[in-house]
């Protein structure tokens, strides 16, 4: 019988900022990293199925995001700051062997820069709705211009209403009146404006494409995408394409948050690549 063992606990940054971690279960750890402006309840419906199956799986907030602190300090947000912060959530869960890192949007971008910087911690790679970043410069100004826009909206208006509008689809997904996607806006609604903008503008915005790093990424990497998520299918192909070992399946029916509109798909592709590693 799987163990349901649970630990929740304030991990300290490099900076001193808390980040929030917790964990369920025993067994190879799967690290669940969420999108911009999503927390960890984003994930909360892979927990019992993997648990159940014989995982660790652990689930985090990055800083300025969920119950992760939000300094105020616009230093304190960067790139390199947020893969700190991912080796102390992975050094935590896994000190003695390789985790698999799942990411959804910038968690899988994040978990790729990590994967390409500490190509021994990765056992594997789970990414979902997740693109290289974007290397030409009219491409990277346009999403970087886009990310100012989601900045000043949410400093303005709030997330109650980012949530209310166009952006509920990439954050909750399009069925919004599921349990696990009422849960997952509740936490976001809850959260500090003043962060997700910092983390927008020095982070999310600004992100480094990671494209040509990918072909040196060998551990195997499974790429899920939603049918319906056109922005992402070709990201998906050039996922596929690069990655040294991976395989790509369009999950049919949804769109940019297919872990939460379609749970008992999505888990199912998961577990069958995991048990097959």
């Amino acid at each position: 019988m799987a163990s349901t063992e649970s630990k929740v606990e304030t991990l300290e940054a490099s900076d001193g900022v808390g980040l929030y971690v917790e964990s369920h279960g025993t067994g190879v750890p799967v690290i669940f990293s969420c999108g911009y402006c999503t927390t960890h309840e984003n994930w909360r419906p892979q927990v019992e199925p993997l648990v159940a199956a014989g995982y660790r799986v652990v689930l985090h907030d990055f800083r300025g995001h969920g119950l992760s602190e939000s300094p105020a300090d616009a230093s304190a947000y960067s790139m390199a700051q947020v893969i700190d912060d991912l080796s102390r959530v992975i050094n935590w869960a896994s000190p003695d062997q390789p985790a698999v890192l799942a990411g959804h949007s910038f968690g899988g971008l994040a978990s790729l820069h990590y994967a390409a910087q500490n190509k021994d911690r990765v056992r594997a790679l789970v990414l979902l709705a997740t693109g290289p970043g974007f290397k030409k410069p009219e491409a990277a100004q346009k999403w970087e211009a886009q990310c100012e826009r989601t900045a000043r909206f949410l400093e303005e208006r709030g997330v109650g209403a980012f949530l209310a509008g166009r952006a509920g689809e990439t954050c909750v997904g399009r069925r919004p009146e599921l349990p696990d996607a009422q849960a997952a806006a509740e936490a976001i609604a809850k959260q500090d404006t003043s962060g997700l903008a910092l983390f927008g503008r020095k982070i999310a915005g600004t992100a480094p494409p990671i494209m040509d790093e990918l072909p040196g990424l060998t551990c195997p990497a499974l790429v899920l995408v939603g049918e319906e998520d056109k922005a992402y299918l070709r990201a998906a192909d050039v996922m596929e394409a690069k990655l040294g070992q991976a395989q790509s399946k369009a999950l049919p029916g949804v769109g940019h948050v297919a872990n939460l509109e379609d749970p008992a798909v999505f888990n199912a592709q998961v577990l069958d690549f995991l048990a097959a590693l």
